[in-house]
């Protein structure tokens, strides 16, 4: 058993949710003290080894349950014990949703947040954006060069970018300038000298993640 494994079965609940293709291996994560919010943290892309178990979707899950917000992880269809199979963003933006529909039901008086990991932050986002539920958005490893996120634009919901400014599928000078029209709402964070995977810079994502929450606008809707 790695030691990130046995880690998860000491600070989070392993559970199935369940979805019309049959259930979703997921990991909720609660904080010790009050709760202040719960958020939903997608993986990155499926058939390129993406799982919740990816250390950067883990670590932000672990910042998220330091500030007071329940943090809830999944394997998309046909990952890890999830049923299914994968379905290119479509059936996942469906499984995001039950995931959502999950935590409205375990916590139905906290503020709803959508966030994800490189494929899972087009899911995610996605989801997020339309859904009257969710009141902030969160990416992070953005692969702008790959995915179009011009949907963003206007959006009236806080939305924290993180990026690194050595990411291989768009630094975030490039996410910056492709997001600089999209107004207010949208903020980019950049985690210098960090790649895609936040190799070696997980404490600077953390960090980003948990400034936005606690004193910048995402704070300020919890």
């Amino acid at each position: 058993m790695s030691r990130l494994v046995a880690c998860e079965k000491s600070q989070g609940k392993n559970l199935k949710i369940p979805v019309c293709h049959g259930h979703l291996e997921a990991v909720v994560r609660e904080p010790r003290g009050l709760i202040r919010g719960a958020a939903v943290v997608c993986h990155p892309h499926p058939l390129q080894g993406g799982t919740m178990h990816t250390k950067a979707v883990y670590r932000v899950a672990q910042a998220m349950a330091e500030i007071d917000i329940v943090a809830l992880r999944f394997n998309f269809r046909g990952v890890g014990r999830s049923t299914g199979t994968y379905d290119a963003g479509v059936g996942e933006r469906e499984d995001t949703k039950s995931a959502l529909d999950w935590l409205e039901e375990r916590y139905p008086k906290v503020t709803l947040m959508a966030g994800g990991f490189s494929f899972g932050s087009m899911v995610a986002l996605r989801v997020g954006l339309t859904d009257p539920r969710v009141k902030a958005l969160f990416g992070f490893g953005v692969p702008v060069r790959l995915y179009d996120y011009s949907f963003l634009a206007d959006t009236a919901k806080p939305t924290l970018l993180v990026q690194g400014s050595q990411d291989e599928f768009g630094t975030a000078l490039e996410l910056q300038k492709a997001v600089a029209s999209f107004g207010p709402e949208v903020s980019v964070a950049t985690v210098e000298g960090a790649d895609h995977y936040f190799s070696g810079a997980v404490d600077g994502l953390k960090k980003s993640v948990a400034k936005y929450f606690t004193k910048g606008p995402g704070g300020d809707i919890l």
